[in-house]
């Protein structure tokens, strides 16, 4: 039986991803410094936690569920403990990307991360539809990095990633600098930031005078539509009036520049921000 380590257990994604190994044939300590975050992991899970010394000793897998901060402040404390042929995951590309993983060349570094359930799905039960972040009853995507260590690794990483947010329905394979890429470039940096401008703009309209809750479904309601068509969901496309909306709107809502945010040089100065 596979023994995981899991540093940070007690904290938000520690606790998602102890509740779901609890589901699996892995053998798990857990490893939480916190009282407060202790506490958090016995009332979800029932768990005692363990020190850090014991929770590595014969450990195959070393999960950092820690925040993007603390990563290598955690990873230096414990690389010395860590078994040689160990694997070591973290659940972010920001700080291996950062080079905050200690050089260690006998230890795997792997990293998954969540696509997240998709606005578009066929999930019939209401916990699935209220799942929104994943890995409790929706079904998602993840990717996944094999950083260092040999290529018969990459099989247990996945295993772990699809262990801790499950269900999952697709696993793809990417660099750490693709996942980058995807996060915080394409994900928060443009994603994130264009749906705090919609919002923005549904509070602009309801300041002129629109009732809140008919804006709200409206902005809802054409971005489900208008997404669908823009993705290839369905098989749609848009009136003139709309084409000739986005043509004169998008050059003053964008820079003609804003795909700079995916250069290295801006990746690599939003994830120093990060972390």
């Amino acid at each position: 039986m596979t023994k995981i380590a899991v540093f940070g257990a007690g904290g938000k994604m520690g606790v998602r991803c102890s509740r779901n190994l609890t589901e699996t044939d892995f053998d798990v300590a857990h490893v939480e410094i916190s009282p407060a975050g202790q506490a958090r992991l016995k009332e979800a899970i029932g768990v005692d936690c363990v020190s850090a010394e014991d929770a590595l000793k014969g450990a195959e897998v070393v999960l950092l569920a820690v925040p993007d901060t603390a990563i290598r402040a955690v990873a230096a404390a414990i690389i010395d403990k860590v078994e040689s042929g160990a694997m070591v995951i973290c659940l972010d590309a920001a700080g291996p990307f950062a080079g905050h993983l200690p050089e260690r060349a006998d230890v795997t570094y792997f990293v998954t991360h969540p696509c997240h359930p998709p606005i578009f799905n066929d999930e019939d039960t209401e916990a699935g539809r209220n799942d929104h972040f994943g890995g409790i009853a929706a079904k998602q995507g993840i990717v996944n990095a094999l950083m260092q260590g040999p290529e018969e690794h990459y099989d247990l990483g996945e295993k772990v990633g699809k262990a801790i947010y499950a269900p999952v329905v697709r696993s793809h394979r990417v660099t750490v600098e693709q996942m980058a890429l995807l996060e915080p470039g394409l994900s928060e940096t443009v994603v994130a930031s264009l749906l705090a401008v919609m919002k923005e703009a549904m509070d602009e309209v309801v300041s002129r005078g629109v009732p809140e809750e008919a804006a709200r479904d409206f902005l809802l309601g054409h971005m489900n539509i208008l997404a669908a068509v823009t993705f290839g969901h369905i098989n749609g496309v848009f009136s003139d009036a709309c084409n000739l909306a986005i043509k004169f709107g998008k050059p003053v809502l964008m820079r003609d520049d804003w795909k700079r945010v995916f250069e290295p040089d801006e990746i690599a100065a939003s994830i120093q921000r990060i972390t």
